[in-house]
């Protein structure tokens, strides 16, 4: 098997399950799916989880007085409750 050169694939397989519904929530909410991008760091016992979308997206991501990123935050923590653990969300612009 070739080694893989591409950072797309290889990002998406090594999330975990918590960065995987990042990634589900966040492109049912953009314009542009392909360009969202999420990225774990392991950090302080909590995992970190970033995410990235389009510049024409993070409205939408954000939400009206961030209440969309909240809920997305609320959603994540509830996800890793059941794994045991605390997680943390970036939004990047």
């Amino acid at each position: 098997m070739p080694p893989r050169t591409g950072s797309g694939d290889a990002a998406r397989e090594e999330l975990s399950s918590l960065g995987k519904l990042i990634s589900l929530i966040a492109r049912a909410l953009v314009d542009y799916p392909e360009r969202v991008v999420v990225r774990e760091a392991d950090g302080d016992h909590h995992p970190r989880i970033e995410l990235t979308v389009a510049p024409e997206d993070i409205g939408k991501v954000i939400g009206k007085d961030g209440r969309t990123a909240q809920s997305i935050r609320t959603l994540l923590a509830a996800a890793a409750i059941r794994t045991g653990k605390r997680a943390h969300l970036d939004i990047v612009d």
